[in-house]
């Protein structure tokens, strides 16, 4: 039986206030779970992880619950609010983020044309500006011009991940290949694989380093992993940091302090690892593995 660490008190409350607002306007407005894991770009599972206090509430879910309920952030989490209002002295994003931010503000304005803004309607225009820009923040994927890609209504474009996990003692070489910039998938042969992810835009590239997870992840092999999941979900495969070295790893839960971290080359020994010295980036969805003809 697996388990997941238990939020600390700040973040279990905000998730049992969002969850309470919820429920108490969800007939109001006409809302469920699926309708805001829809807006939200998730499914509605995930949606239900941040109710139940699983996994924290991040600012673009926040923004989108507060936009669905009509309430400003801080009704359910102050601090969400202020990261939220930060995102104003942030440098603006690529056009076309910044185009989605501009017609967003817009719809607000228009709809309080001819009235007095008050800190509620300040607060959700702040928040229809957030879901555009919160993917602005410094993050881990590569900065590229996409614009020349041509993706199809029933096709997934999944960018490089720059975090040059390696899989051996820790160590980030300096030669290590990005074997693939980007690359576009089908949303069917996903599911035909059985891959379920947080969302489309938390797919990311990677590409295994090393010989310890050798058999199942060769050296250099294309990954596509979730940067969704940043918490351990059950037995499998992570993108973690662990005593500050980044590693792909099998996780399992060894009990309720440690992990197992778990290398599939029978060379390499298998680790035990505090809960609280390993930090996950993603999960590991699907692996492609490389042979010569």
């Amino acid at each position: 039986m697996t388990k997941k660490r238990i939020l600390p008190p700040d973040r279990l409350a905000e998730c049992e206030a969002a969850h309470a607002l919820f429920l108490a306007r969800k007939n109001e407005l006409k809302l469920s779970q699926k309708k805001i894991a829809d807006e939200a770009g998730m499914t509605p599972a995930a949606v239900n992880l941040y109710f139940k206090g699983l996994n924290p509430l991040n600012a673009k879910f926040a923004a989108v619950l507060a936009r669905l309920l009509e309430v400003p952030v801080e009704q359910f989490s102050p601090r969400l609010a202020d990261e939220i209002r930060s995102l104003r002295s942030l440098p603006a994003g690529d056009q076309e983020h910044k185009k989605g931010a501009a017609e967003k503000v817009m719809a607000m304005l228009k709809q309080h044309a001819g009235k007095k803004l008050d800190e509620d309607a300040q607060q959700k225009i702040a928040a229809a500006v957030a879901e555009s820009l919160v993917e602005d923040r410094p993050s881990n994927v590569v900065s590229a011009d996409f614009s020349g890609l041509k993706v199809k209504k029933d096709e997934i474009f999944i960018p490089q991940y720059d975090i040059r996990a390696s899989m051996g003692h820790g160590q980030v070489p300096p030669d290590y290949t990005e074997v693939m910039r980007n690359v576009i998938v089908k949303e069917s042969v996903l599911h035909e694989k059985g891959v379920t992810y947080t969302s489309q835009s938390a797919l990311a590239m990677i590409f295994g380093w090393g010989q310890s997870m050798e058999g199942t992840i060769n050296d250099k092999d294309p990954l596509i992993v979730d940067r969704g999941v940043n918490e351990f979900v059950g037995d499998g495969i992570y993108v973690l940091t662990w005593h500050g070295h980044l590693y792909i790893k099998r996780l399992q839960f060894f009990d309720e302090d440690h992990f197992w971290l778990i290398s599939d080359n029978e060379k390499h020994k298998d680790q035990q690892a505090r809960i609280d010295d390993v930090t996950i980036h993603a999960k590991v969805l699907l692996i492609w593995n490389a042979k010569k003809a």
